[in-house]
């Protein structure tokens, strides 16, 4: 009875699950198996048990999968951490067992803030790692663009309440969704993002390049076509390409479709493309006067913009 009353009050329903679908091809089916192991690993947390009890469900995931994973975790802990704030359940994911998965597990925790409607800047500014706690700003407008799609992509709504960078950000995590809402439908997604602001096309592809390199699912030729479509800001899609495939070299879970998009997006393979962003990591000061994820980004964009990117 206390998992029924937690699924009833925390969980996302089936019908939330299944709306942003458009048709059952391998394109859509793919997109939903990443999908519900998010959504799995955040209902393994409502369910209710010990982190260690919610890591032994997690072993049951396919590798590929187990990054949505932990991003559901996190999702679910930082939700306990907005309704029972006696200890940070979060931090504790963080240092143990999220570690690997360290950039979903930032994902993860803007989305719970999206659900929770929690305003996502007060907990990223409490976050340690001056760079990767901007992805809870990317995963809150993932959550946004996602489950709340003809408001943040139809209507192109912005929080009023964001500071000027985090709607950059949060302009990713939108890009990022318009993958998934749009079945990874290249013509579509040129579409969706044609229709917003130019200001706004930059971020909204990297999110793009990010979703194509992480989740990826599309052939080659499929991949080219994106290449084309995006080519005033391929090299934004580039550093999200790149980024992604760190986040899963990181994590232990590269797999094929991910070098697949790097070769085709970034010009090399990627374990190639993951020392890039880590290289970029490195070059980053102690001292830092921007949003640590921008001097990164902007790192990468000076990498990639002279080093020829494929046409």
């Amino acid at each position: 009875m206390l998992m029924r009353a937690r699924r009833a009050t925390m969980g996302v329903p089936e019908r939330e699950i299944l709306a942003f679908k458009g048709g059952d091809s391998a394109n859509w089916r793919h997109l939903e198996d990443g999908v519900r192991a998010a959504v799995g690993g955040y209902h393994a947390v409502v369910d209710g048990g010990s982190l260690a009890d919610i890591m032994a469900r997690l072993e049951q995931v396919p590798k590929p999968l187990n990054g949505y994973a932990h991003e559901g975790v996190a999702m679910g802990l930082t939700g306990l951490d907005c309704v029972l704030p006696s200890k940070s359940r979060f931090r504790e994911f963080l240092a143990g067992p999220g570690d690997a998965h360290v950039y979903m597990v930032h994902i993860g925790a803007g989305e719970a803030l999206a659900r929770m409607r929690r305003r996502p800047e007060p907990f990223l500014a409490r976050l340690d790692d001056p760079v990767l706690r901007w992805l809870v700003m990317d995963g809150y407008g993932f959550h946004q663009g996602f489950f709340a799609r003809a408001k943040y992509v139809d209507r192109q709504v912005v929080p009023a309440f964001l500071s000027p960078y985090a709607r950059r950000v949060f302009d990713q995590g939108v890009g990022r969704s318009i993958w998934f809402t749009a079945g990874a439908d290249v013509v579509r997604i040129a579409a969706h993002i044609a229709a917003f602001t130019p200001d706004r096309h930059a971020d909204l592809w990297l999110g793009v390049g990010v979703a194509c390199s992480y989740v990826g699912g599309l052939s080659r030729q499929e991949i080219e076509c994106l290449r084309e479509v995006c080519a005033p800001h391929l090299t934004r899609v580039a550093i999200g390409a790149a980024f992604a495939a760190r986040g899963r070299h990181r994590a232990g879970n590269p797999q094929p479709d991910t070098d697949l998009a790097c070769e085709v997006l970034c010009g090399t393979d990627s374990l190639g493309a993951s020392t890039i962003v880590e290289d970029a990591f490195a070059a980053l000061p102690r001292r830092m006067d921007q949003p640590g994820y921008e001097l990164l980004q902007t790192h990468l964009f000076e990498v990639f913009t002279a080093s020829s990117l494929p046409a």
